[in-house]
């Protein structure tokens, strides 16, 4: 019998960092401002000192990574910050133990992924297979209400491949947004300008909302 495949994360990370090798350090992405050296550092330091990261989803320490990044960026070359990240979690990193990889990174390093495969010339979508889309509707639907908090509308999420729906965000005038699963991660980890879905519903909601309303 064949051996499963990796698990999403694993397969993601290793996906990603392949990428970032061939694309270089100064390749853009879909994060504001941040090149692909600014990406594998983040991802170092996620895993190596996840409190030094604690900026990206708190505000008030944003000063502070960003000078780890860069610290970060000064003391290691870009080509062994993604073989850091390609080896995976440090030993006593606390994504280290498997569930919590499994849990963790599937979605961060999915995004990540797309992040730099988007800004690529000519680049084209990926298809993944179901049990791929299964892992990643699992996963927008416990992070959803996290990641629509900041939303001024409902928000209700609808995957186009089974029928089945998720809402995300209470609230009337609703938001209806249909797609794949992975399409649907990328709309609500506020990266809706290049996701492939379909956004419909009241139109009072359309036009209160703004993609810069989801993510961390």
């Amino acid at each position: 019998m064949a051996a499963p495949p990796p698990a999403l994360a694993r397969r993601e990370r290793a996906a990603l960092c392949d990428l970032m090798d061939r694309v270089g350090a100064d390749a853009p992405t879909l994060c504001a401002g941040w090149t692909t050296y600014d990406l594998a550092a983040h991802l170092a330091l996620r895993e190596g000192s996840p409190l030094a990261v604690a900026g990206a989803v708190f505000p008030p320490l944003e000063r502070l990574t960003n000078r780890s990044m860069e610290k970060t960026k000064a003391r290691t070359p870009y080509v062994d910050l993604v073989d850091q990240v390609r080896k995976g979690p440090p030993l006593l990193s606390p994504f280290r133990p498997s569930p919590v990889d499994r849990a963790a990174n599937a979605v961060e390093y999915f995004v990540h992924h797309e992040d730099v495969l988007r800004c690529q010339p000519g680049w084209t979508r990926r298809e993944l297979d179901r049990r791929d889309q299964d892992s990643l509707w699992a996963r927008v639907a416990a992070l959803g209400r996290m990641l629509a908090r900041r939303a001024t509308v409902g928000i209700e999420l609808v995957r186009t491949d089974t029928s089945d729906v998720r809402r995300i965000r209470s609230g009337e005038p609703t938001l209806v947004v249909r797609g794949l699963p992975g399409e649907l991660v990328l709309f609500a980890y506020g990266r809706g300008a290049v996701s492939d879905v379909e956004v419909e519903g009241d139109r009072d909601a359309q036009d209160a909302f703004d993609h810069s309303q989801l993510g961390l």
